[in-house]
């Protein structure tokens, strides 16, 4: 009886159900009066039992009205119910529980409800319209979704009233299940609309528009939809496309007295602020008063002697570094640079215009720092230009076309888009010219070297014939002599820039047309163009390589990489004469030095004319005007010196031992190599980003071929390696007689020591490894090696072998080990790497006993040894380093290994002209690193014999003999450290300091400061050449810590003095007052931060950030500090808040520089681990499960800090960690009263934490600010 009694309940309840929607209807086509279709709806419902409010009731309106009858009349209707009494008090839907109460809007997401809004769900499908799922995280994702959708339902509504919705894409919305008439009034079908409903429709469109502001003003919603903007890319553009039209063409929004089109689109704006801090402690409150004043923090930075070029400091610090080339990064500097851009200016929050102006000024002051240097061995203008022209707009490049893919992606994906044939221009390229054209104001670092003056003034006068008329390729530049010029041309590095700019297509020939890019009058210009001249504009137009040609290709670098690509067809699929002279220009002037072209995959291009050449006999030569000549030996020495010199594949593993240090560490291999060639040509993804890139770098690294490349292509090669790295390894095996390589061995030996072998001495007893030497003299060797390089090249360690056990024997002296080395050479200079590997390979050995630098054997360094070490101490005294004397004593006989005795003996036996640099550079570096790594006083005696032979070079080479001390003396690294800091902080007295900033760090050039005739080094110049050497890498990040934990202190002190702040809190212009000293302040502790995570950062790479990330931080904060101020007020609660603070940017900008602030980055693989580790230590911490030993200001600025700048700068980090863990964190802060914090850490967290976010907004309601 009971059943049955539930049964006819139910049965009455449903048709009640069908009564309510039946009236609906009927009201609906009568055009009824919203008020009587409320009362009689009240009416039935009581008379019915129905208790109000009733979510079934909630339920079924819903139902009806937004999905099946979407038509403005329901909307009335729902409004009046809304009004009434069938509504819950919290109302589930309808526009005043978008932007009414909270407690109206928390109905929403409780759970109790939970229900409803999967019934929401249900009937308008959100979850299947935007592809979300709520999942487990509540109703939250829900809720955003239903706000986001009837936001977008009242913007096509407006828009179908006046006729809009036809211009969208799409032409019609989304949100309608069929076409329907959206009119207002119907009094019938037939009736038409009079003047007075014309008019209630007009003012109902417009109260819409204006009900749409609102909601976007409204704290609740305005938030709810920031979350759908973050986390529904793809459909926000659809709406704002909608916003746009709707701002552009819309009577009745500019009709409107309460918004207008431009306020619409501002509260739409991406750029909107919808959150904003508001701190509890009135230091914080001050804190974010003093950053968010612009004109204070400017004033502030004008305190600091670079004034705000020094925010570029890790720009700076970064292209120096690169300047060493001791070791070969795994990532190419473009790329590596690339990041680094892209992390600055999220950090710095600069707009891409000063961002780029900041890479300019920075690589401008790097290659003024070269602008008079004192003279070495191995020159560093050409290698800063590279930077400046082609490793920087690398990076730039890169940053633009993630741009414009990113643009092109999204009209790809967005169905809102339509199709245009071509993509317009990004931003980032229209920053570019901004940069550029700003970049003509710094004329004083635009001077170009004397060394590159002709080439600025020819890029001059290429655009001064543009403006003209004359023809740029005609070959005029090439042909004109400048000194015969009736006009000064006046071209500076900001006309290289630009051509190499041109040359990789990120401007074009308008860039001409900027004020005052060209000076002078172009009337002045000669017209008698003179004949065609051989140069690479000949080439472009067919001309043929001939020996003029080659001579011009071959000393001038080319300016396209059209004109790479052309001559490297050339050197592919020319005749055999071609391909020898194109082969040549390759490794000419157009690789050693073309700014403009650097081929990113120059291993794959190199690889197989070291292949092809060192294949052939030496049975043809060809003899240049120059008089150099060139044969298949020549070439392939070109190429085979110039590709271990950039790869350093002839450096040993073991280079890097220092005493009883293990080494550490990997060597770039050519297989690793191609196989980074062959994964960037791959095009795994189908976006058009991966096209892009995959077309670009197939057509940089071979024209003709996008097919993978691997080592087995180059059998001569991979055999030569084997050997290489089998010699590195252990000492040579015996050599038989008979073979073919003994042979040759043979007469290697007899070409080298001719003398010898006349007098039928042996240089090997009969017991070595190496068989005899025949010793027969009266067969010409010359003839028997004109042979294949590589079949020589296999040979010579055994040979060298031979020479060096002869001479540690006595039966070979050790001018004639050093007169037959050289010969070795002459004959093929490619056999230069073997000579340098196998000898470095021996001295890490140490099985040979000294060579006594006497002078009688060996030369002496006696003549200036006491005064290079003399000289060394005097240098580091200048920078701020005292280490105890590390001379070995007058009574102590200068000794070197035998093999590094051989070696340097080499080096003097080469005249110092412009044909040898090539050799001296490939073996300056092994000689330093050997010497470095070598007891000591074997550097500084190195360098007294090189001084002895070039005096001119002494600077320098003192220089280089001055940073082994650091090897040797980990204090001495610490010293330097420490003045790196104050120098750049301008908080010491050093002459070379002035008021800080980078040229108090980088210095203005080495040899530009002099005190007491001693060149005094920058102490960041002379870190960044000995870091690499630091035996203990871990140590470094404490001490840097430590330094910068420091360096607050002494900021405060200097900044905000207790004495003067205790002063004026007492006068009315005391806080103005404090916050500019707090600026002030805060720009310098910034200005540490940034110098601090560089230096971390350079000094061990990826794995020492992460060590300080997950280790370093977190034992900080548990070690108590006793030096810390108390947490009281006055200036000690400012040092630890300050200190804090300057945690926070230490720990992100590590991060950013070495994981990058988004994914794109290799590295950024590792980081959501460390990450978490690191957030869940800070949320444990907040929990109070982990007891903290530090300052707890310090500790609380430092939290906040970290979180603020990751929201603001790094948002793609969060979205990799795990949701549960940002909820802990949030909570934590929410326990500290930091609400906003805690709802922007959320909101940043992607469709994860999207619903958690939600709740918080709902749950915390207006008073949320």
């Amino acid at each position: 009886m009971a059943a049955l009694t539930a049964q006819q309940q139910w049965r009455r309840r449903s048709g009640m159900w069908d009564g309510v929607v039946e009236l609906t209807r009927s009201a609906q086509e009568r055009n009824s009066d919203p008020l009587s279709w409320a009362i009689q709806l009240l009416s039935g419902l009581n008379s019915a039992g129905v208790s109000l409010p009733s979510t079934e009731v909630a339920k079924l309106l819903v139902s009806h009205i937004c999905w099946d009858n979407n038509v403005p009349i329901t909307w009335k209707f729902l409004e009046k119910a809304l009004t009434g009494n069938t509504k819950p008090k919290e109302p589930p839907c309808g526009i005043q529980a978008l932007y009414g109460t909270s407690e109206e809007a928390r109905f929403l997401i409780g759970i109790p409800n939970k229900r409803i809004m999967e019934s929401i769900d249900d009937v308008l499908h959100l979850s299947q319209i935007f592809g979300l799922q709520a999942c487990d995280s509540g109703s939250g994702v829900l809720v955003v979704e239903f706000v986001f959708s009837i936001v977008w339902q009242l913007l096509d509504a407006s828009l179908d009233d006046e006729g809009l919705l036809e211009l969208t894409p799409e032409k019609k919305s989304r949100w309608t299940a069929k076409t329907q008439d959206m009119e207002i009034d119907h009094y019938s079908f037939e009736e038409k609309r009079t003047e007075h409903h014309e008019g209630m429709r007009k003012t109902n469109t417009v109260m819409a528009i204006e009900i749409l502001g609102e909601l976007f003003r409204n704290k609740i919603t305005s938030r709810i939809l920031y979350l759908a903007r973050r986390n529904m890319p793809i459909h926000w553009g659809c709406f704002i496309q909608h916003i746009r039209l709707l701002a552009a063409n819309s009577p009745a929004l500019r009709s409107s007295k309460n918004i207008t089109p431009e306020s619409l689109l501002q509260l739409t704006s991406d750029t909107r602020r919808v959150l904003s801090r508001e701190c509890k402690t009135s230091s914080q409150q001050q804190f974010h008063a003093v950053m968010a004043s612009g004109s204070l923090i400017s004033s502030a930075g004008q305190c600091l002697g670079a004034g705000r070029s020094a925010r570029w400091i890790p720009f700076d610090l970064f292209l120096e570094d690169t300047m060493d080339g001791s070791q070969i990064a795994t990532t190419s500097a473009a790329e590596t640079l690339t990041g680094l851009v892209k992390a600055l200016q999220a950090v710095n929050g600069t707009p891409w215009p000063d961002t780029f102006l900041g890479l300019w000024i920075a690589a401008l002051r790097l290659v003024q720092r070269e602008r008079d240097p004192s003279e070495g061995p191995v020159p560093r203008l050409d290698t800063c230009l590279c930077l400046l022209l082609s490793i920087a707009i690398l990076a730039i490049v890169n940053i633009i076309e993630e741009e414009e893919n990113a643009l092109t992606d999204e009209a790809a994906s967005n169905p809102c888009s339509e199709r245009v044939e071509k993509q317009a221009p990004g931003q980032r390229r229209k920053d570019l010219v901004s940069s550029l054209q700003q970049l003509g104001d710094y004329e004083g670092l635009l001077a170009s070297p004397l060394a590159v003056s002709s080439v600025a003034n020819q890029a001059a006068a290429k655009a001064m014939m543009f403006l003209s008329g004359l023809s740029v390729g005609s070959g005029y530049v090439e042909g004109m002599s400048l000194n015969d010029m009736p006009v000064s041309f006046a071209g500076n590095l900001r006309h290289l820039i630009v051509e190499a700019c041109i040359a990789r297509n990120l401007l074009d020939t308008s860039a001409y047309l900027w004020p005052g890019y060209v000076k002078g009058c172009t009337n002045q210009l000669p017209r008698n163009i003179p004949g065609q001249m051989p140069g690479w504009s000949s080439l472009m137009k067919g001309s043929p390589l001939t020996p003029p040609t080659v001579a011009a290709l071959v000393s001038t670098p080319a300016s396209s990489l059209a004109e790479v690509e052309k001559i490297y067809e050339i050197a592919v699929n020319g005749s055999e004469d071609e391909k020898i002279s194109a082969a040549t220009i390759l490794c000419g002037a157009s690789l050693t030095r073309g700014w403009n072209v650097q081929v990113p995959q120059l291993a794959g291009v190199l690889m197989p004319i070291c292949e092809v050449f060192g294949s052939c006999a030496p049975k043809v030569s060809w003899t240049l005007k120059t008089g150099e000549e060139i044969s298949p030996h020549a070439v392939f020495s070109n190429a085979f010196t110039l590709l271990l010199k950039l790869w350093k594949f002839h450096q040993p593993p073991l280079e890097h031992v220092m005493g009883d240090v293990t080494p550490v560490g990997t060597q770039l291999t050519p297989e690793y190599l191609l196989l980074v060639r062959n994964s960037q040509l791959a095009s795994p993804g189908s976006s058009l980003k991966d096209q892009s890139n995959s077309n670009r770098l197939s057509r940089l690294s071979n024209p003709s071929s996008t097919e993978p490349i691997f080592l087995d292509s180059f059998p001569k090669l991979t055999l030569w390696l084997r050997q290489h790295q089998a010699c590195i390894a252990s000492t040579l095996s015996g050599l038989g007689p008979g073979t073919p390589v003994y042979q040759i061995f043979d007469g290697l030996l007899n070409m080298m020591f001719k003398k010898i072998n006349r007098g039928g001495q042996s240089l090997t007893p009969a017991t070595s490894g190496s068989s005899n030497s025949s010793g027969g003299g009266t067969e010409d060797s010359s003839l028997r090696l004109k042979l294949p390089a590589w079949d020589i090249l296999e040979a010579v360690p055994f040979v060298l072998d031979a020479a060096l056990t002869a001479c540690a024997h006595g039966r070979l002296s050790p001018r004639e080990l050093a007169t037959g080395l050289k010969d070795l050479a002459d004959f093929l200079p490619a056999s230069l790497a073997t000579i340098v590997s196998y000898f470095s390979a021996e001295v890490t050995r140490g099985l040979w006993k000294p060579a006594f630098m006497n002078g009688t054997d060996w030369p002496s360094p006696a003549a200036n040894l006491s005064m290079v070490e003399q000289q060394i101490n005097q240098i580091l005294a200048a920078t701020g380093v005292d280490v105890p004397s590390l001379a070995a004593g007058a009574s102590s006989p200068a000794t070197l290994p035998l093999p590094l005795a051989a070696l340097v003996s080499l080096t003097i036996t080469y005249k110092l002209d412009r044909a040898t640099d090539r050799f001296l550079n490939l073996i300056g570096p092994a000689l330093n690193t050997l010497g470095a790594g070598c007891p000591w006083p074997c550097m500084p005696i190195l360098s007294s014999l090189w001084a002895q032979k070039a005096k001119r070079w002494s600077d320098f080479l003192v220089f280089s003999a001055s940073r082994t001390v650091f090897h040797h003396n980990s204090d001495a690294v610490v010293q330097l450290l420490r003045v790196c800091f104050t120098s750049t902080l301008g908080l010491n007295s050093s002459p070379i300091s002035n008021n800080g900033g980078v040229g108090a760090l980088l210095g203005h050039g080495f040899g530009s400061h002099f005190s007491g005739g001693i060149s005094p080094v920058a102490p960041g110049i002379l870190y960044l050449r000995v870091h690499r050497s630091v035996r203990n890498v871990m140590f470094m990040t404490e001490e840097i810590l430590s330094l910068l934990m420091h360096s607050v202190k002494d900021i405060a002190s200097h900044e905000l003095p207790a004495d003067k702040l205790d002063k004026l809190k007492k006068t009315k212009y005391g806080l103005r007052y404090g916050q500019v000293s707090l600026a002030a302040a805060m720009t310098r502790v910034k200005l540490a931060a940034s110098l601090g995570a560089s230096l971390v950062w350079i000094t061990g790479g990826l794995s020492l950030v992460q060590s300080l990330i997950k280790e370093a931080l977190p034992s900080w904060f548990i070690s108590v500090h006793g030096s810390e101020p108390d947490v009281g007020g006055g200036s000690g609660g400012m040092i630890a808040m300050l200190g804090g603070y300057a945690l926070a940017y230490f720990a992100v900008l590590s991060g950013t520089f070495a994981w990058g602030v988004d994914s794109a980055s290799p590295a950024s693989k590792r980081r959501p681990h460390v990450l978490r580790v690191h957030l869940e230590f800070l949320a444990s911490a907040l929990e109070g499960k982990i007891s903290l030993g530090c300052n707890n200001a310090t500790w609380r600025a430092y939290v906040s800090g970290f979180v603020s700048l990751m929201v603001a700068c790094t948002p793609t980090w969060m979205r990799e960690v795990d949701v549960e863990v940002m909820k802990s964190l949030s909570e934590g802060l929410r326990q500290w009263d930091e609400e906003e914090l805690a709802l922007a850490l959320l909101g940043i967290g992607g469709v994860g934490a999207m619903g958690a976010a939600a709740e918080l907004i709902i749950d915390s309601g207006p008073e949320v600010r």
